[in-house]
């Protein structure tokens, strides 16, 4: 995807007459090559039209529903104290907000809880990618002994005996009961849900162009050009859905190496996050080990650590500081308002 040579020439050309747009478009003196490209580049965040659902496990109404009262339920962990919602919580912007999730004993696990937004568009999941889709997630964290800590057999047999659950898996997928495959693709339906609403930036690249400010349509234009951002967050999702050693893992932090032991360059490379909500969504990076969005830009601008598993496109940056801000700024655009979201009346 982003090592396609022709893609990445007209970037750099759109962006350049991006950065024309920007610093004359404002007052309408500007128009032709640089308010084309300006538009071009703009088309590129726009949102898709629909959810994807895959053909093996096509949406309904009920296993939406089915998904999501599981999802909030915390007899899915051992002990009964905690639930999908407990590491991905919606008000949140579905993370937990912790350098890195802790487990049912009140235990750190090695990395942080992903945020769920936009989830339905990412191809392998997981920091390290070793989810092949949604549906091969959820069983991985519920029986985990150090995350949710409940066997499988178990999980089965406590929906089972429980009459709501029963006639909510029967209305899902017809008579059968509760099965293992069912739980998966009911909470992957639920999950595919999950989808960031617009933000000031989703309104600027629609036309409204006083909802965002100058900084920002400033920090846009080096976003996608001298910072070099959108080479891995690209897209109205921000990410590539890809694995790239920026340069802050350490030691036996290998990331998809782990899976690749003879690849160079996936040792210490992990999945690109998405940017939507960045701005609520620290600590930062696969470990939590970064708190603020100016200490994620002090480390691009360094470069990272210099080995041979870098990513190409990671380096020094040499950016000024009133660019790092106006990055922010744009950054900060990215978030959509806060608004309630109600639990569920969990089943009896």
């Amino acid at each position: 995807m982003r090592d396609n040579r022709l893609w990445q020439a007209m970037k750099r050309a759109a962006v350049l007459t991006v950065a024309a747009a920007l610093l004359f478009g404002a007052g309408g003196s500007l128009f032709g090559a640089a308010e084309i490209g300006l538009y071009a580049l703009k088309r590129q965040y726009w949102r898709p039209a629909a959810i994807p659902y895959p053909k093996e496990d096509p949406y309904s109404r009920a296993k939406e529903e089915l998904g999501r009262v599981l999802f909030f339920d915390p007899i899915l962990s051992g002990a009964r104290v905690r639930s999908c919602a407990t590491c991905h919580n919606p008000g949140l912007s579905w993370g937990d907000g912790e350098p890195r999730a802790i487990g049912e004993n009140q235990v750190r696990l090695p990395l942080r809880s992903p945020t769920l937004l936009n989830i339905a568009w990412i191809p392998k999941l997981g920091w390290d990618g070793h989810f092949r889709d949604l549906e091969s997630v959820a069983m991985g964290p519920i029986t985990g002994q150090g995350n949710m800590n409940l066997p499988e057999k178990e999980l089965l047999a406590r929906l089972s005996a429980i009459p709501g659950y029963v006639a909510g898996f029967d209305s899902a997928f017809g008579e059968g009961g509760v099965t293992r495959e069912r739980l998966e693709q009911s909470l992957a339906t639920y999950e595919r849900s999950i989808v960031s609403t617009d933000a000031p930036f989703d309104r600027w690249i629609h036309g409204e162009e006083a909802a965002i400010s100058a900084a920002a349509k400033r920090g846009f234009a080096l976003f996608n050009g001298k910072a070099n951002c959108a080479v891995c967050h690209s897209g109205w999702a921000f990410t590539d859905g890809s694995f790239h050693d920026i340069g802050v893992a350490k030691d036996d932090d290998l990331g998809r190496g782990r899976l690749f032991a003879n690849s160079v360059k996936l040792q210490h490379a992990f999945k690109t996050p998405t940017l939507r909500d960045v701005a609520r969504r620290g600590p930062y990076m696969h470990d939590g080990s970064i708190s603020s969005l100016a200490e994620v830009i002090d480390l691009y601008d360094r470069g990272g650590i210099d080995r041979p598993s870098r990513d190409n496109d990671i380096h020094p940056l040499n950016l000024q500081n009133n660019e790092k801000a106006d990055l922010i700024v744009f950054l900060n655009t990215l978030s959509s308002a806060p608004r309630p979201y109600p639990v569920p009346v969990l089943p009896r």
